[in-house]
């Protein structure tokens, strides 16, 4: 039988794993089913305080959303490399470290993999090496601070390892997904990776052909790579903050207006990683004290109820799932409504791509400086790979195809390409 690696995608938003054979051995690399029949997982956590069990990917948002007594978690990659890795967090009566919980689920990823590897030894499919897995990684977890970055791997590691694999290879996400686009072409292209994933960007500029695409050493054909520290949730967080925490407060006045409230609180309701960190009595205090000095206190009284019932992921989700629409929609509506609760915002295409035009000038500008490191004009990228769940943002498609009018823009499998390659690099780095 053949031996059989492992790729896996740890993503911001979804996860996935792959398993690919050596070259020679026919057969694509294939997603294993992580959940049902889905080969995305949501990158999610619940810990029911019912029933004491965890909940991952769409189980544990049913949870959440559902009004289940625990702690829900999502986007633990943007933690890695933050100052909160060196703090643990309540779950229930334990304490956790966030590398612990970045393990936990890698060991839900891992038992899926054991699993798999029991039933393509039934089948004769093939071995699956379960020691060995090369893990993606964005070019950079942490913008300007290469001490961050390298601890941010180490921690990602420390993580892989508490769970059973023993050898581990990383490689870059957007060259994983110029390794998957590389199988369908029949002659030499100079590409451009764009990946726009939950939490990060990356661009590199690479020379793929048939024939370049059976050595080992690739780093020759790579030409430049750079990476910035946006995502879609960095979206989801300027479209929360400019159309929707106005509702619940930031801007106001105090009634005497004489001066605003603070901004922090908002600004951390709407980032995914920081919800959490809201859920404490002193700041519950704290609003309700800004609720009574408020001009327009049912604002602040919006947001009480988010600390009260632990509504601020089912917020983010609502935002999430209206910039989504956006994405084919030129207005929608943000809609949360729950006992005690019940908020609905109209809100359109232009107001959200005027939240987040920093953030597609940001990601224009990484692409300039990847052009720039490979000594290239962006006349001469005959073709650029779009990958990621941002890249399916209508603003940074236009704008990609504005700075590359000449190029072919293809779609890469926006979710599943990036865990393809990493699949077909740990055939080629393994086998």
């Amino acid at each position: 039988m053949p031996n059989l690696f492992a790729g896996l995608d740890f993503g911001t938003t979804n996860s996935t794993l792959a398993l690919a054979a050596a070259a020679g051995v026919q057969g694509a690399p294939r997603l294993l089913a992580l959940e049902g029949e889905a080969s995305t997982l949501p990158s999610a956590l619940f810990f029911s305080f019912e029933d004491g069990d965890t909940y991952f990917g769409r189980a544990a948002v049913f949870e959440y959303v559902d009004g289940a007594e625990g702690r829900f978690m999502r986007a633990l990659k943007s933690v890695l490399g933050s100052s909160l890795m060196e703090e643990t967090t309540r779950v229930g009566r334990e304490r956790l470290s966030f590398v612990a919980l970045i393990g936990r689920f890698l060991a839900h990823l891992r038992a899926k993999l054991e699993a798999e590897a029991e039933y393509a030894a039934a089948t004769g499919e093939g071995r699956v090496m379960l020691d060995q897995v090369v893990l993606g990684r964005p070019v950079r977890f942490v913008d300007d601070d290469d001490a961050a970055d390298r601890a941010a791997q180490d921690q990602l590691e420390q993580a892989a390892r508490g769970v059973g694999f023993s050898d581990i290879a990383f490689q870059y996400e957007p060259v994983a997904a110029a390794l998957y686009y590389e199988r369908t072409i029949a002659a030499e292209e100079l590409a451009l990776v764009v990946d726009i994933g939950g939490g990060t960007s990356d661009f590199t500029v690479v020379r793929l052909s048939p024939r370049r695409a059976a050595a080992l050493d690739r780093s020759s054909d790579i030409l430049s790579f750079t990476g910035v520290h946006v995502g879609g949730t960095d979206f989801d967080r300027l479209f929360s903050i400019a159309q929707v925490m106005p509702h619940f407060g930031l801007g106001s006045d105090t009634a005497d207006g004489k001066r605003r409230l603070p901004v922090w609180y908002f600004n951390d309701m709407a980032t995914w990683h920081r919800i959490n960190t809201l859920y404490t009595p002193a700041i519950a205090r704290d609003i309700k004290a800004l609720e009574r000095e408020a001009a327009e206190p049912t604002r602040l009284a919006r947001f009480g109820h988010l600390l009260a019932h632990r509504s601020g992921h089912r917020l983010a989700g609502a935002v999430e799932s209206a910039k989504i629409a956006l994405s084919d929609a030129e207005s929608t509506e943000v809609v949360l409504t729950e006992p005690g609760l019940s908020f609905k915002a109209t809100t359109n295409r232009s107001a959200f791509e005027a939240a987040t035009a920093d953030l597609v000038g940001r990601i224009l500008n990484a692409i300039e400086a990847a052009l720039r490191g490979a000594g290239v004009s962006a006349g001469a990228i005959e073709t650029v790979i779009l990958t990621g769940g941002g890249a399916q943002v209508p603003a940074v498609r236009q704008a990609v195809v504005a700075k590359f009018p000449e190029a072919r823009i293809t779609q890469s499998d926006a979710f599943g390409s990036v865990g393809l390659g990493l699949g077909l690099d740990a055939a080629r780095k393994f086998g």
